[in-house]
């Protein structure tokens, strides 16, 4: 007989990750906002990594913000119970990071990199990963090649070129693998921004 709750856990747990991952992918609208207007495009994104904070600072202090909290503690994992979830922040500085850092093309293949790479890596690693990675925390060989196939597909639509979408890949999936949790927001954008300039 199934264990009731068991599977409320396991229900529990793919709509939380869905709906993180949901938000996480919301980022691969930067590059386009980014051919309107860079530099306002830059400033939402500092904007919105200020909003949150604030809103997040008064809802781990016991002061809901309306929406925001609600949004934020439903897309909270277990182990950001009590605390400050960063990963929105970082998620909005690793775009910033890419925009400023990188050209129009690069920035827009590590933005990507971060929207649907880290997107894939964790879902495909949390439901379906069986093969585990030694030293790599709880990465899994399946999420890790899941994070190369959608990156390697994301940068073959920007350049048309598959030998860079090749390297790109390569460096996002390396880059993923890092046991950094919220900081690979910034690791991947960065990283996978440089290869793509240095391949392109």
């Amino acid at each position: 007989m199934i264990d009731s709750r068991v599977v409320r856990i396991n229900y529990e747990e793919i709509r939380t990750e869905l709906f993180r991952k949901g938000i996480h992918i919301m980022v691969a609208l930067v590059p386009a906002l980014a051919t309107i207007n860079i530099a306002a495009t830059e400033f939402f994104l500092a904007a919105a990594a200020i909003f949150y904070s604030v809103c997040e600072v008064s809802r781990v202090n016991g002061k809901s913000v309306i929406l925001v909290s609600g949004i934020t503690a439903a897309a909270a994992r277990k182990r950001d119970e009590g605390r400050f979830v960063l990963g929105p922040v970082t998620l909005a500085i690793g775009a910033m990071m890419a925009l400023m850092l990188y050209p129009s093309t690069a920035a827009a293949v590590a933005i990507y990199a971060l929207a649907f790479g880290d997107s894939a890596a964790s879902l495909v690693g949390k439901f379906f990963g069986r093969i585990e990675l030694q030293g790599f925390g709880k990465k899994t060989l399946e999420g890790t090649l899941a994070c190369f196939g959608a990156v390697y597909t994301s940068t073959l639509l920007v350049t048309s070129d598959s030998t860079a979408a090749f390297v790109v890949a390569v460096a996002a999936a390396v880059l993923e693998l890092v046991p950094v949790k919220d900081i690979d927001n910034l690791l991947i954008p960065v990283g996978t921004g440089f290869a793509a300039v240095m391949i392109l």
